[in-house]
């Protein structure tokens, strides 16, 4: 028997050219191009362009992307139906599960498992990702949804269509730099849970709804929900520090902190570290970053551990006007393109993901009859 990694840690599952993690070094490369490269001078079309097919885009194929991303960003009126008259969730990650399924019953090309469908697939998914939950935003407080505009590209539409009014061109210039960051980080839990649906050639909404399954859990997607949960309960700078200590005497964890592959700084934390204060400054909600900042550096001082992607992208969030609990829902706003990339790749490749288990139970038990137990 091989020998066994509890959580499959360090395990090297399979090749992929997506994505590249080097956790001792803090890099994070998307399809060879440094993220921090991607989130000064990139877009988010130009970034879904270049994980699904390797390179970043000429103008004319971003111009065709991005023309073919509005034309597919509406969701027909059977869905905002649908989201209307589901029962209000537990958490609005179970309405998004249940909406990205049903989606598959409206595409014409569900059951097609081409290439050149399933590429079109992931075109439909990742335009409609963002218009399903703004549209579930504004259906459970009791608001009519708004239809994306043309003219907007797919950050600021978000926003748009999310609290009916046009972003400031700041607010959506770093809504869209947090979709970058967000965009695919290789074989994480719900990247993996989709590419073991897509071995077994089920279609790309299933693969996609298993990877929403697997970012519900608080452990994944829901992080940055439980930071801001965090700091408003913190509420003000100077409560910080108690707060903090009081939770690490109590031996519980500090949401925002820490990683499975990175053992230096998550390098995206360090552009929404960024983004998080700039973002309050200029609302005028900069005591978020502050005792953002006092939690981080208390963390690396005491305890060693760096802030990672969801600690900074909490407050960042908040001050865009983002609902709380919509928080993992954004986080597929964007992952959508990554998830997609990835089905693609595993459906050009494919080999049926089934690993082995060590069994640990008894041996040789005898049967015996129920009138005997």
């Amino acid at each position: 028997m091989a020998e066994l990694k509890a959580g499959l840690q360090d395990v090297v599952v399979a090749t992929s050219a997506i994505c590249s993690i080097d956790g001792q070094r803090g890099k994070l490369i998307y399809s060879g191009y440094d993220i921090h490269d991607l989130a000064a001078h990139s877009t988010f079309e130009e970034v879904v362009y270049l994980l699904w097919h390797g390179r970043l885009p000429k103008r004319n194929e971003l111009e065709d992307l991005q023309r073919q991303l509005t034309e597919n960003r509406s969701i027909s009126p059977e869905m905002v139906d649908l989201l209307t008259r589901l029962p209000p969730p537990q958490h609005p990650m179970e309405t998004l599960r249940t909406a990205i399924s049903a989606l598959s019953l409206y595409d014409p090309e569900s059951e097609d498992m081409s290439e050149e469908a399933n590429r079109r697939k992931a075109l439909r998914l990742t335009g409609q990702m963002g218009t399903l939950v703004a549209a579930f935003g504004r259906i459970r407080e009791g608001k009519t949804p708004i239809a994306p505009v043309p003219k907007l590209d797919h950050a600021a539409n978000f926003l748009y269509m999310l609290q009916g009014k046009i972003p400031h061109p700041d607010d959506a210039r770093w809504f869209d730099v947090a979709l970058i960051l967000h965009a695919d980080h290789s074989y994480n839990a719900s990247t993996f849970c989709a590419r073991v649906t897509a071995s077994t050639l089920s279609d790309m909404h299933s693969a996609v709804t298993s990877a929403i399954g697997a970012l519900k859990g608080p452990l994944h997607g829901g992080a940055n929900e439980q930071v801001m949960k965090m700091l408003l309960e913190i509420q003000t700078a100077d409560k910080a520090v108690d707060y903090v200590h009081n939770l690490l005497a109590q031996k519980k964890k500090v949401m925002g902190f820490g990683h499975r592959v990175y053992h230096t700084e998550d390098p995206r934390a360090n552009v929404l570290r960024r983004m998080s204060e700039e973002l309050g400054r200029r609302n005028g909600q900069a005591k978020w970053f502050e005792i953002s900042k006092m939690i981080e550096d208390l963390m690396i001082r005491e305890k060693k551990i760096n802030a990672n992607v969801d600690f900074y992208s909490a407050s960042a969030y908040y001050v865009l006007g983002i609902p709380v609990d919509l928080y993992p829902l954004v986080f597929a706003v964007s992952r959508i393109s990554g998830w997609t990339a990835h089905i693609l790749e595993q459906y050009a490749n494919n080999k049926l993901i089934r690993p082995l288990a060590e069994y640990t139970g008894p041996t040789d038990l005898k049967y015996v009859s129920i009138d005997q137990r």
